[in-house]
């Protein structure tokens, strides 16, 4: 907004300070004041043009030094590959956590073995990728509500899953699907974490290593959804136990998890029920132009506890398809696991209420918000009142006999949350707006199924989050949309600008609209949940664990036991860090050996992590209080290289240091 057009006083600004001050329980501001403002504060809000709405929201948004955020957010970063942790109200970032690419502040990836290994595990079609696109992630569900003991992310670009242990916050396990080349359809968790729902975007030949000419995508291109068994107490999801629904070559989009009564199933949106395919040089209309002519794409309703129960009893065809089970779309159709609803064009969002009872679909070319009721489907679905099949052979449900209302909202809705009081709210890309609409029942006695309010955001919202809102008790009070644009936003640093979050107070009668928080890479989707949920470690329970394991590392070095042994042409070094000092601090060894090292941080004070940077050998290593870390590197040229602390430790953090010292290995036939 131009702050030339705020008419105000600076009177009425200073009153609704007091007023808002006088609301801090236990406080006394007004009485400090003597019942009026320092001039202090009555000069900033002058200086910097304040308005009543402005004074309100950052005194609604300021954390004092010290203090803590309420709630947690959980953003995916996009292209990044990573998840950014930011406190609510403040929109402070508090953490970064690496899942897919690279973080030489933390060491991921820049040498030391245990994320190798991830990276490894994460492999597509034997290559190894450093990089992803993090698009939904979801924290882990006991009852249907967040239990702050895990966190899981998809990368879009390479059809692989993150499992985030947050009692430090770091990952734990990455999975590649080998069946599919990518996805998207995060349909997040079931109510006790018991699958980890993926499905495909674009579709494939199964597996997508697999050719299979462009023209034949009918015949031999595929979608699909797998359900991932998660090991809670490993911490893993379970490869071996997967099943994975074959699914028509239409884009799998969004899911949405059954809740309460629902439980059991899962509604996956679909686009392209076109099938078209890519080909502008050989003048096809471009993509957005083919796979928007039907009025109506599909939304797969897939009974997955029965399909779970069928493959246990033995009752189920499956294909074994590069080591997974497959169940093929005659089959799944025959046991009564699969059908089709038609559903608006182009749509985005699945978002299944928080009692189980709706589910409600955005179609981003329809001004509405389509609400199917699942007792309406149950009952078409035992009435068989369908609308003949697909191509593939998949029963269609009547639209008619499975909706239960729909709203319109406006151009572009997308995505759908709810809070504690029984509203909705969706974001609307076109619009660039957050819309609060009511449900079957009006909290404030409104008319059922009617939008009551429509929030400006800036600009072209994608996701919302709601605190809890995609559970089955959400927590209210705010809201935080992320944007696909901020133009003028931010200050400008360059063509590229930063996407932007925007932080929304929806605990009153009308939203409010507190806060900008611009980030680095596209958010997507966000979680958000109280931060007291969750029970971090401030330090490892034990000196000596491996960082990816947690469990006793068999090269731990207790203090007075580091040494260097070299076995022929390895070389172990067994060193401990605390502060101040490396022990051993110089390292000697010949060009050509391989050194293994194993580092101990040996302190237990609490922030006490120390880093291990080695020049020129694109090493950097993080260091957490207990953890031992280890790297393995050919010492492939002679010449002195210094190590040091690369993460600040004491005030003699400088002298936190040592030698590599790599003599030139002897010309062959040389004496001595």
């Amino acid at each position: 907004m131009n702050k030339n057009t705020k008419a105000l006083s600076l009177t009425a600004a200073a009153a609704l300070t007091v007023f808002a001050l006088a609301q801090v329980p236990g406080k006394g501001v007004l009485a400090q004041f003597g019942g009026g403002l320092p001039a202090g504060l009555e000069a900033v809000i002058k200086a910097r043009e304040l308005s009543p709405d402005d004074v309100e929201a950052a005194l609604k948004t300021y954390v004092p030094p010290g203090s803590y955020d309420e709630f947690l957010l959980f953003a995916s970063g996009g292209q990044a590959g990573n998840i950014e942790v930011l406190g609510v109200p403040s929109m402070r970032l508090i953490k970064n956590i690496a899942v897919f690419s690279k973080d030489s502040w933390q060491g991921y990836g820049i040498g030391d073995d245990d994320s190798k290994r991830l990276f490894k595990q994460g492999m597509a079609a034997g290559k190894l990728q450093e990089w992803g696109d993090v698009h939904h992630p979801a924290l882990s569900l006991t009852n249907g509500q967040y239990d702050g003991q895990f966190l899981f992310a998809n990368d879009k670009a390479n059809g692989r899953i993150g499992v985030v242990d947050l009692r430090d916050f770091k990952t734990r396990q990455i999975v590649k699907n080998p069946l599919i080349a990518t996805n998207h359809c995060g349909a997040k968790l079931t109510e006790n974490s018991e699958y980890y729902v993926e499905g495909a975007q674009f579709g494939n030949p199964m597996p997508f290593t697999n050719y299979a000419p462009m023209d034949k995508y009918k015949e031999l291109y595929r979608g699909s959804v797998t359900f991932w068994p998660f090991n809670r107490a490993q911490g893993k999801l379970d490869q071996t136990k997967t099943f994975t629904l074959e699914l028509p070559p239409y884009y799998q989009d969004l899911g949405g998890m059954g809740k309460k009564v629902s439980h059991g199933w899962v509604f996956i949106n679909t686009y392209n029920a076109e099938m078209a395919t890519p080909g502008a040089l050989e003048g096809k209309p471009a993509m957005e132009i083919q796979a928007s002519q039907r009025e109506m794409d599909y939304m797969h309703v897939i009974h997955w506890k029965k399909a779970e129960e069928l493959l246990a009893a033995g009752k189920l065809k499956v294909n074994v398809i590069s080591g997974m089970r497959v169940i093929p779309i005659a089959a799944a159709v025959e046991a009564g696991i699969l059908y089709n609803i038609p559903e608006p064009k182009s749509p985005h969002g699945a978002d299944v209420t928080p009692d189980g009872r709706f589910v409600v679909v955005s179609g981003k070319l329809d001004p509405h918000v389509t609400i199917f009721s699942f007792a309406k489907i149950q009952k078409a679905i035992a009435d068989k009142t369908f609308d003949g099949k697909d191509e593939f052979g998949i029963p269609i449900i009547k639209f008619d006999a499975a909706v239960e209302a729909q709203v319109e909202l406006g151009l572009g809705p997308l995505h759908t949350e709810y809070d504690d009081k029984g509203y909705a709210y969706t974001s609307m890309f076109l619009d660039s707006s957050v819309n609060k609409w009511t449900l079957d029942k009006g909290p404030r006695g409104e008319k059922p199924w009617t939008m009551v309010e429509s929030l400006p955001v800036h600009y072209n919202t994608g996701h919302l989050t709601v605190a809890g809102g995609d559970t089955v008790k959400p927590y209210g009070k705010y809201l935080v949309t992320l944007n696909k644009w901020s133009l003028d936003r931010a200050l400008p640093v360059g063509p590229l600008h930063p996407q932007n979050l925007q932080l929304i107070d929806i605990s009153g009668e009308t939203m409010k609209l507190l806060a900008d928080a611009p980030v680095v890479g596209e958010p997507h989707y966000a979680v958000m949940a109280p931060a007291k949920l969750f029970k971090p470690w401030k330090v490892y329970p034990e000196v000596g664990l491996n960082g990816l394991t947690l469990k006793k590392s068999p090269t731990a070095t207790e203090p007075g036991r580091e040494r260097i042994v070299r076995n022929g042409r390895d070389v172990h070094v067994f060193m401990t860090a605390i502060r101040s000092r490396f022990v051993p601090d110089r390292i000697d060894v010949r060009e050509g050996d391989r050194v293994h090292l194993h580092i101990t941080n040996v302190d237990r004070a609490q922030d006490a992590t120390h880093g291990f940077a080695l020049s020129a050998h694109n090493i950097n290593l993080s260091l957490d209080p207990g953890l031992t870390v280890d790297v393995d590197f050919t010492a492939d040229r002679s010449g002195v290289f210094p190590f040091y602390c690369s993460e600040f430790c004491s005030a003699l953090h400088m002298e936190m240091m040592g030698y590599l010292t790599v003599a030139k290995a002897k010309a062959a036939g040389a004496g001595g």
